[in-house]
């Protein structure tokens, strides 16, 4: 314990943890447990007994049991024999075939030295450093398309270039230039060396001197001991000494060769059952809103911002992770996992964990690539309290730490999860955990410090890296570009830090009950984004709109059917007659009357009367079975029906059956309705839905809603000499815009007949010769007919499209069209009175998977929410 804890004396009832102990400390000593008593225990063990006394009594019950038993030990193999690779290397290996050329497995780093570099002393350190590592000299050849390990002569020396900037007057612009070729420079696996340096001379004073190793012969541990080797063979040197670090037993490529025999047999077969359990039927993807689509190829272009939890949340975090038997990291999983709930809706999801995989102390001085990666399955079903979560959480990263030693490679061929080029398989979030500091040189006579390097190269879609910084956690919160901006990961991370001084402050809450808004973000988005208000006749009824339209303009055309167009005095005077008609039947202020007529003048009329009669229109769709259309009237409790005259099906109905065109004919009184008194507030129609439950629901729209949707309305200004496509079934909401837009704004209602709707080239043939300028498509007749008439539709000035899922390739097609078309997307259930969000489309991106429904429009707020309705 006080080798490992870095402390000098421990007694039988100290805690484990509580004096500075983490998941990687532990693995680390049960493995010298075993290795020097012969005892092999499950991690679990040092958890439940974490004070060393207790841990005593287990090993003593344990060796009572069974005895001692002979661990294998890590041995040097012949050199005489083909070196066969890890296999994390093999892997790694693998995925450099795929994508020759790629440097997203390099591992830069960059050092500014102040003062006198020694360079000669510099240079034989690092060539030393390189013939002590047979990882940093080894290569990877594949004569017959299998792997192996060669090794570079210990003589070789490690490359570095030098660069003189002296004299330049933009010697940090060179810099950056340098640093960034160095970083993107791709390695040759077959050739080496895979590692190589650049030494960059500022001034006599000052250097900078770039590092870059890949992946598959080195790791984060391994830059640890690179950093400490370096510092001691340089001071070593600059002084005229010889090489003061003790020879190592083995060597990278023996710990290969042992791990594949190892890891097989009866252990093979239980690690892998474990995670075949384990990760059976986890989802594919984490489902996280972005702010871009995802490509179709994943883009491994990353930037990172600071994460710093500062002193007092970082007591806390201990303190609270002490009371749960948890260790800090698992306590910070458990909220970061919590978080990416909240963000996806998934309450099942899969994060991934590197770890050292330095358990053996053989292998602790070694540079290769030892870290292995863990999946591990965050389970947050059933609103389970902080303290649950814990717990859940505790015992997921424990067995999953437990069976560390199946290599990731391997895992992924175990669970066969689904493959995708635009994701990592089985996760695409990290959380790093950097227990093992690099620490920094110690180089005589040279201050030593950290040069800007640009962090742009990620893995995942979200790394979060993160360790003990003295009385602080800090690190980093990296991001993939292609998919999110800066702002969207500071607002995450504030919602981490949120979350976790929540769980510190009360443990027996439900995590999902949380609040991770602060107050400035949900005020933007409960407020700020739905101040929407606009001024709209909002106190008058639809029909007195009209009536003002018809006094401002009484010979502008209304509506065209056909041959047939009525001007708005005559469509007045039509929709009066009927009007008074109806009241002379006895209609009242309140009574519904159904309309089963196809898209006509004689609908728009009706439709018009019955508003002026003070009554409620419920349209009912002529080609139902006359079954549902009877239920449908005896549901809304029409007073009577409006139909075109012939329609026979309807004489089993029971209400009052009237054709429309001789009411809607003759001489009777034309003049306006009056002494109704009115209220916008009052129904205007009933449109029937096709419901949650099986019967369809009617939804009991005012006159105001209506108002709200066609007058200043934020996406759609429609005007005097506007030509409005009536396309839509009248018994579908959209019909609501078709005819209420151009009516209450003075335009045109353009009527088209359902068959000329629904062939191509007759739609297209109508829209031109009408001069059709607004048109309104259900989503599966917007994808069809921007294969065949796109040309045509981008003519209009505006073309509304919703209704279901969009497809982006027909908004794309669309967009490639030359056109004054305003693209708009909508949405909104009838509740909301046919559209409650609209979204301008602007040109997307190739490959996207849908298509933002946009903001409120005018007069209208629009709350997201989740499962819990918060």
């Amino acid at each position: 314990w006080a080798e490992l804890l870095g402390i000098e004396r421990v007694g039988r009832h100290d805690h484990f943890f509580e004096l500075g102990g983490h998941s990687l400390l532990a693995v680390q000593l049960m493995s010298r447990l075993s290795q020097v008593i012969g005892v092999e225990l499950p991690l679990t063990t040092l958890f439940a007994n974490p004070v060393l006394s207790d841990l005593a009594a287990r090993l003593v019950e344990q060796l009572s049991r069974s005895g001692p038993q002979d661990l294998p030990a890590i041995v040097a193999v012949s050199r005489h024999e083909p070196l066969v690779p890890s296999f994390a290397q093999q892997r790694l290996w693998f995925l450099a075939q795929l994508d020759e050329g790629s440097t997203n497995y390099h591992m830069p780093l960059a050092l500014r030295l102040c003062g006198v570099l020694e360079r000669s002393a510099w240079q034989r350190s690092l060539d030393r450093l390189f013939a002590r590592h047979e990882a940093l000299r080894s290569v990877f050849v594949a004569p017959e398309g299998k792997p192996r390990v060669e090794v570079l002569p210990a003589d070789a020396g490690l490359p570095v270039l030098e660069h003189d900037l002296r004299d330049r007057q933009d010697a940090e612009a060179a810099l950056l230039d340098l640093s960034h070729e160095e970083a993107h420079t791709p390695f040759d696996l077959s050739r080496g060396p895979l590692i190589r340096g650049r030494l960059i001379r500022i001034s006599d004073q000052e250097h900078v001197f770039l590092l870059t190793q890949h992946h598959i012969v080195s790791d984060g541990w391994s830059l640890g001991v690179l950093v400490r080797e370096l510092s001691q063979l340089y001071r070593a040197f600059a002084t005229g000494q010889d090489d003061p670090l003790p020879p190592l037993a083995i060597q990278y490529p023996d710990y290969a060769a042992w791990q594949r025999q190892w890891l097989s047999g009866e252990r093979l077969q239980s690690q892998a059952q474990y995670w075949r359990s384990a990760l059976s039927g986890a989802p594919a993807r984490l489902a996280l809103p972005t702010d871009r689509p995802r490509p179709a190829q994943q883009s491994f272009a990353g930037a990172s911002v600071p994460i710093v939890i500062d002193a007092a949340l970082t007591r806390g975090l201990k303190r609270l992770s002490r009371q749960h038997g948890t260790t800090v990291f698992m306590t910070v999983l458990a909220a970061w996992a919590a978080v990416l709930s909240r963000l996806s809706g998934q309450d099942d999801l899969v994060i991934g964990v590197p770890s050292a995989n330095r358990g053996r102390r053989e292998i602790e001085e070694l540079i290769g690539f030892f870290v292995n990666t863990l999946a591990l399955r965050l389970d947050l079903s059933g609103e389970p309290s902080v303290s649950e979560l814990l717990e859940r959480t505790r015992r997921t990263a424990l067995a999953a730490q437990e069976h560390q030693d199946l290599p990731f490679e391997q895992l992924v061929e175990i669970v066969k999860p689904p493959r995708a080029l635009d994701h990592t398989p089985l996760f695409q979030v990290m959380l790093a955990w950097q227990n093992n500091t690099v620490g920094s040189l110690d180089l005589p006579g040279l201050r030593v410090e950290a040069a800007e390097e640009g962090f742009d190269q990620v893995k995942f879609d979200l790394e979060l890296n993160l360790g003990e910084h003295g009385d602080q956690i800090a690190g980093t919160f990296g991001y993939a570009t292609a998919l999110f901006d800066q702002a969207t990961i500071e607002r995450q991370r504030g919602y981490l830090l949120a979350l976790l001084r929540a769980m510190v402050a009360d443990a027996g809450q439900p995590v999902s009950r949380i609040e991770l808004l602060p107050s400035a973000e949900r005020t933007h988005l409960l407020e700020e984004l739905n101040r929407t208000d606009a001024a709209y006749p909002s106190e008058r009824c639809i029909h007195e709109l009209f009536e003002a339209q018809v006094r401002q303009a009484p010979e502008a055309v209304a509506v065209v059917h056909d041959d047939e167009r009525l001007s708005y005095g005559e469509l007045n005077a039509r929709a009066n007659r009927l009007a008074h008609h109806l009241i002379g039947l006895g209609i009242r202020p309140g009574d519904r009357i159904a309309t089963v007529l196809d898209r006509s003048v004689a609908l728009v009329v009706a439709q018009l009367a019955i508003l002026k009669a003070g009554g409620v229109y419920v349209p009912i769709d002529r080609s139902l079975p006359s079954a549902r259309q009877e239920w449908l009237m005896a549901d809304c409790a029409a007073r009577l029906v409006l139909s075109e005259g012939n329609d026979d099906d309807l004489v089993e109905v029971t209400i009052a059956v009237l054709a429309i065109e001789p009411l809607m004919a003759g001489v009777g009184c034309s003049t306006d309705p009056a002494g109704l008194a009115l209220s916008a507030e009052a129904a205007a129609y009933v449109m029937y839905t096709s419901g949650s439950t099986g019967l369809p629901k009617g939804v009991v729209v005012p006159h105001r809603a209506v108002n709200r949707l066609v007058m200043n309305n934020g996406y759609a200004k429609i005007g005097a000499g506007d030509r409005v496509a009536f396309a839509a079934n009248p018994a579908f909401d959209a019909s609501t815009f078709e005819v209420w837009a151009p009516l209450l704004n003075g335009s045109c209602i353009i009527i088209m007949n359902a068959a000329t709707v629904l062939n191509a080239s007759s739609f297209a043939r109508a829209l031109e010769q009408k001069r059709v300028t607004s048109l309104f498509l259900t989503t599966a007749l917007f994808n069809q007919y921007t294969s065949s008439i796109a040309p045509t539709l981008a003519q209009l000035k505006y073309l509304l499209c919703g209704g279901e899922w969009n497809d982006p390739p027909s908004l794309l097609r669309l967009l490639r069209e030359e056109g004054p078309v305003r693209l708009i997307h909508c949405y909104g259930p009838t509740e909301t009175t046919t559209f409650a969000t609209t979204y301008t489309v602007r040109p997307i991106q190739e490959g996207a998977l849908s298509v933002p429904i946009g903001r409120p429009i005018a007069n209208t707020r629009v709350y997201l929410l989740d499962g819990h309705g918060a």
